[in-house]
């Protein structure tokens, strides 16, 4: 359990990691159709917290085993029993969270959760005894795991109902810190292009569970003999689900893993990049249950389930890729889309502008792309 080179040549995602990833995208796509079951319910707001309270949990479990896996990751027998154990872990979550969502029970959430952590906890052993030069981080990181995992266990039980948002609020800090913690030993070695790759992944994995939004539009569409608005809404979906995945992609995102502080900084934002992606489908779903039950236009509320999640993920898109390379008159272009795309929520037709609005974005995109491939000099 040594280090990987930090330079090592054609370091790419493994099949095991892509085995990993779609067991949480699974987590995602069942937690986000129990948010949607709540704002069908008319408890929107619940529905968007309990549903980020999950999604933390899956965030934070599949960061931390793709940070230790692009350091040490030797591909021996107990490296992949322990990742799989993890993945029981994160079906477990996945099992859990539509009863957490629904219910406010968590308990089977918390136990996926840990038990993927305490796996962690077992990796950075292993460094520690194999690793003379990173035993200090590791032993860092093993033992405040540890101690954050015995707090989640001891918090549902032990507090009151009124302290469960702010006692989660404080785990959720204390989880963030571990990492800072223990990196302030020695930083751990880790490989550029894997970790943009690693995210681009599921980044893409989660794009692709937002298929089901418009395939479920088309299945209304067919239903209702070609109804016109049921196939607005697929294309609308459609159009959405492409200008994510092209402005996303569209630039360079090796050279943003740099630093220790840049590096994180690119990681924890992601957890909006994750979030938004995976509740984009909800919006969509939103509104063609609106239009079903033939309650005319879905309300503000509604409306926010799709514009909100759209225009958060090309914010997040914006300030972790795009600001670095776009020129500054593209860059403002790209924010006035964006709020108007907010806005557009108060409107009727508000899925059919949000479309027309992110293909306005790609565009203001694309055209920095091929400026960047016909001059290299210039970029």
């Amino acid at each position: 359990m040594r280090p990987r080179a930090v330079g090592e040549a054609d370091r790419g995602v493994s099949n095991l990691e892509l085995l990993f990833d779609l067991v949480f995208a699974a987590a995602v796509g069942i937690s986000s159709g129990a948010m949607h079951q709540l704002a069908v319910e008319g408890d929107l707001l619940g529905g968007v917290g309990a549903y980020l309270m999950v999604f933390f949990a899956i965030w934070w479990a599949w960061m931390n085993v793709t940070w230790f896996g692009t350091s040490f990751d030797t591909d021996d027998w107990l490296y992949r029993v322990l990742v799989i154990v993890q993945m029981g872990g994160a079906i477990t979550i996945a099992a859990g969270s539509r009863t957490g969502i629904l219910e406010g029970d968590f308990t089977w959430v918390v136990y996926g959760y840990v038990v993927l952590r305490l796996c962690s906890v077992a990796q950075w052993i292993r460094v520690a005894y194999a690793s003379p030069a990173y035993r200090v981080t590791a032993l860092r990181y093993a033992v405040a795991i540890t101690v954050v995992q015995v707090l989640w266990v001891l918090r549902q039980p032990l507090l009151p109902t009124s302290l469960q948002l702010p006692s989660f609020l404080v785990m959720v800090a204390l989880e963030l810190l571990v990492p800072v913690f223990a990196e302030r030993a020695r930083s751990t070695p880790w490989h550029p292009h894997h970790i943009a790759e690693r995210f681009g992944a599921f980044t893409l994995i989660l794009l692709g569970e937002s298929v089901v939004g418009s395939t479920a539009a088309m299945l209304v569409a067919i239903e209702h003999h070609g109804a016109l608005t049921y196939i607005g809404v697929a294309a609308t979906a459609l159009a959405v689900l492409a200008g994510m995945w092209w402005c996303y992609f569209a630039l360079p995102r090796d050279e943003l893993v740099g630093g220790l502080r840049a590096t994180m900084g690119f990681g924890y934002g992601h957890f909006v990049v994750f979030a938004a992606a995976g509740a984009f489908s909800v919006g969509i779903e939103n509104v063609l249950a609106v239009l079903e039950e033939g309650h005319g236009a879905p309300s503000v509320a509604l409306a926010a389930t799709l514009t909100v999640p759209v225009a958060a993920y090309f914010a997040a898109t914006w300030v972790l890729i795009l600001r670095r390379t776009l020129p500054a008159r593209a860059s403002a272009l790209v924010l006035v889309l964006i709020g108007l795309m907010l806005a557009s929520t108060f409107t009727p037709w508000f899925w059919l502008v949000t479309a027309v609005l992110v293909v306005g974005i790609t565009f203001v995109v694309e055209t920095v792309r091929v400026q960047r491939r016909e001059d290299p000099a210039d970029a």
